[in-house]
């Protein structure tokens, strides 16, 4: 197994790889080659997502019921299985026999245990990075914060401009930062998609936007 590949795709690199490789370890393979399977990272990644996705819907607003809603579309089994296939993930799991032998809810697990060897090995920040990358903003939430911007700065017969500062990052794993400007101010977002980075940035500017009115 190419392990720098895998961690260029997940844009972390593991200072313990054995964490990594356990992460991709089928229970079918560890039972027939010996080791662990990613069964007990899967039970970690599963409460660090739900912290982590609760987190950033706190932040975004709304009342509870709201947030409830939004996390249990984001981090129930469909979206995490196309985030892992999305990276191609999947095509590295350790498993015994054919491919008909991993289903749907092996495939999705993949995401809460490389997640919980990110977290375990890198810690909380690069955790969120992962989890808001490639889970979030591909999702993607209830708001749309461009369209928000937008419908505000039209009342006052204004527009936004938006401007892509830079792409960092790797090339499996891009991470693009933009600039969002109108008003007088400016406020900058990233994200893992151009798309994201503006939605980010609109955010950002919104909130200068509503503090400065407030003032």
């Amino acid at each position: 197994m190419n392990l720098t590949e895998i961690e260029g795709i997940i844009g972390y690199r593991f200072h313990d790889r054995d964490l990594l490789l356990r992460a991709l370890t089928h229970i079918s393979y560890a039972n027939e080659h010996g080791g662990e399977s990613y069964e007990r990272l899967e039970f970690l990644g599963d409460a660090v997502i739900q912290l982590l996705v609760s987190e950033r819907l706190y932040g975004m607003g709304g009342d509870e019921g709201v947030m409830t809603m939004r996390r249990q579309k984001l981090v129930s089994a469909e979206p995490l299985e196309e985030a892992v296939r999305r990276l191609g993930l999947q095509n590295y799991l350790l498993h015994a026999g054919g491919s008909e032998n991993v289903g749907k809810k092996a495939i999705s697990s993949i995401f809460e245990s490389v997640t919980a060897a990110i977290y375990l090995d890198g810690g909380a920040k690069e955790a969120r990075r992962f989890v808001i990358s490639n889970l979030f903003f591909e999702v993607g939430g209830d708001r749309n914060y461009k369209g928000e911007l937008q419908e505000l700065l039209q009342s006052h017969g204004m527009h936004p401009v938006y401007t892509m500062l830079e792409k960092k990052g790797e090339d499996h794993h891009p991470v693009f930062c933009a600039m969002a400007e109108a008003d007088g101010l400016t406020a900058t977002g990233e994200g893992g998609s151009k798309r994201a980075a503006e939605q980010e940035a609109a955010k950002a500017l919104l909130d200068l936007i509503k503090r400065k009115k407030i003032s």
